[in-house]
């Protein structure tokens, strides 16, 4: 849902960013600011400090930095509406309703009994559980060592031998057949009526990441078939936008989320301290999973079962978590088949040994390659050598390349020259191509270097925020237009743009970017370091820092004009003429607050 300015606004004045980060960190006061230790890396000296005049926080540790809504969405993995509902919440403000039109409301209000019917049938098959009816199948999930907090935390449950009890519980509560048959928990017969799809089964309810129960899937106690059955995708469950266990590997914090194949698995793990782990619900990994896990993790674990269709599921995973820009690594847990099997016969520490150890995705699809060919036999050799150049080629970054050319080289004993000319002409007659860039797939973070120019427009805007009042000062000396970094320039227009006389609102600023590590990038330039002391020095550092913007800003207008544009040119001279002032006088006028 959309939240206009005022409402985000209303909500953040009624959450003090100290009040709600004390509730997550230790905070101990020093100075005007708040200090504690990161909870985003592991330090011993609290380099986390949190601001109540300017309702932000920073960490110059690791860099991250916010305001309060930031603060939410990271530590907790939120959305942002999600953030803002919290918030509210909290400060009891009232969120205004979204206007529907009449169908909007009609698929509103299914989408929310649909939600209901979901919680009610976790609710009766947690408590079926606990019965009698439930013995054997709490029976099964003791003897696969799972301990009762476990199954509560995972809100297991049992539905019964009879084919229709769940059935006649919901309508017992009002809810009709229409509704029910759209609930993907029945069959629908006009002949014999309508029956449970789920009975004589250990139920795992699939909750999405807010930690709503949309479908379940169901082990079959005995021999029946199938062995699991999953909820059909109905208006409010989509398999491939959803993962097993997100709604609490989410909450992890860690940078690297372990991706496998069933219920049982997620669940071991998670009992055994591993709660980053996740499961695609009865499908391969799709795109959607991709990108999905890309909110919250930086690097993806594979750990799919050692056998054939294991290695299968991991080769069409690799392409599709590099595309949505993951780092991915494939987990070996020979000679064991699962996670589970691995954790029972070796333990904790053993597991934890077997990630660390993770083989690098594309070294591990070159290893698979090798299968293919007889590297005895020369021919085989070759060919093989020619496929593993064409593969190089699907790394589109030529610094990953670069380094994964040496990777293979070393470790099937080629020399490197001689395999990189091989890559050189296959790129040249278009092999190895790898397929177009879809336009909506996130790209890896790109690195920021910043140039001298850079620095500059950097440094001025720190001194503007902590010393608002030589932004009035400034007018008409210089303008957001002259920064040529986009970023800063947006910074920079953001400040000018503020209420002249109101103070300084970096929070709202920080407010205006969606993305979290440009989040981060303006929380520190409100955390940067003071001028100089002394009157001149200060003076002359910021007319040094605003001649050095000007400059590159004409040299830029210089570069996009045409030499036939006599106006255009006499317009820069003038300024230059005018810059060249600037730096013989100096900017003694200014008068500093701070």
């Amino acid at each position: 849902m959309y939240y206009s300015d005022d409402i985000i606004e209303e909500v953040r004045a009624g959450n003090d960013i100290v009040d709600v980060i004390s509730g997550y960190v230790r905070l101990k006061r020093r100075g005007s600011s708040w200090v504690g230790l990161c909870p985003f890396h592991n330090e011993k000296t609290p380099s986390f400090n949190v601001s109540r005049d300017r309702q932000m926080y920073y960490c110059f540790g690791c860099g991250q930095g916010g305001n309060v809504y930031t603060f939410l969405m990271q530590y907790e993995n939120r959305t942002f509406q999600e953030a803002v509902q919290t918030l509210a919440e909290r400060a009891g403000v009232d969120l205004p309703e979204e206007s529907y039109s009449a169908s909007e409301r009609r698929a509103a209000d299914k989408r929310t009994r649909l939600l209901e019917i979901q919680k009610e049938a976790a609710t009766y098959y947690y408590k079926k559980l606990r019965r009698p009816e439930g013995k054997r199948a709490m029976q099964y999930l003791t003897e696969r060592a799972l301990n009762q907090e476990t199954i509560r935390q995972f809100g297991l449950g049992y539905a019964d031998k009879h084919s229709n009890d769940l059935y006649r519980y919901l309508t017992e509560k009002g809810y009709d057949d229409q509704l029910l048959s759209e609930s993907g928990l029945f069959f629908m017969d006009e002949k014999q009526g309508a029956h449970d799809k789920f009975w004589n089964r250990v139920m795992f309810p699939i909750m999405d990441p807010s930690g709503r129960v949309i479908g379940f899937g169901g082990r079959v106690m005995g021999d029946g078939k199938p062995k699991y059955l999953n909820s059909p995708e109905t208006m409010i469950f989509d398999k491939s936008r959803n993962l097993y266990g997100l709604q609490i590997a989410r909450r992890s914090r860690k940078k690297a989320m372990i991706v496998c194949e069933g219920y049982m698995d997620v669940i071991s793990m998670h009992q055994a301290g591993f709660t980053n782990a996740v499961a695609s619900l009865g499908t391969a990994l799709t795109s959607g999973h991709c990108s999905l896990l890309k909110r919250y993790a930086e690097r993806i674990l594979l750990l799919y079962d050692s056998d054939d269709a294991g290695v299968r599921a991991a080769l069409r995973a690799i392409p599709m978590l590099r595309e949505a820009g993951l780092d991915s690594r494939v987990v070996h847990l020979e000679p064991y088949k699962d996670p589970d099997e691995f954790i029972k016969n070796r333990g904790a520490e053993a597991f934890q040994e077997r990630l660390d150890q993770a083989e690098n995705s594309f070294l591990f699809e070159i290893r698979m390659l090798e299968r293919d060919y007889d590297l005895q036999d020369p021919r085989g050799r070759s060919d093989f050598l020619h496929a593993a150049a064409a593969h190089l080629l699907t790394l589109e970054d030529e610094i990953e390349r670069e380094s994964h050319l040496d990777a293979v080289a070393h470790q099937y004993h080629v020399d490197r020259d001689t395999l990189h000319k091989m890559v050189g002409r296959l790129a040249l007659s278009g092999a190895g191509k790898s397929p177009a860039r879809n336009p909506g797939a996130p790209r890896p973070a790109k690195t920021h270097r910043e140039t001298q120019s850079d620095q500059a427009q950097k440094l001025l805007i720190t001194w503007l925020a902590n010393d608002p009042g030589l932004i009035g000062q400034l007018d008409g000396i210089i303008s957001a237009d002259e920064f040529t970094n986009p970023f800063y320039r947006t910074i920079m227009e953001l400040l000018c743009g503020q209420d002249s006389g109101e103070p300084l609102n970096p929070a709202s600023i920080i407010d205006r970017f969606e993305d979290s590590e440009q989040q981060s990038r303006a929380a520190a330039l409100f955390h940067g370091s003071a001028a100089p002391e002394d009157e001149q020095g200060r003076s002359r550092a910021l007319t040094d820092m605003i001649c050095q913007i000007k400059k590159d800003a004409l040299d830029q207008k210089l570069s996009e004009l045409s030499m036939t544009d006599l106006e255009g040119l006499m317009q820069l001279t003038e300024a230059r003429r005018k810059l060249d002032r600037l730096r013989v006088n100096g900017l003694n006028h200014i008068v500093f607050q701070s």
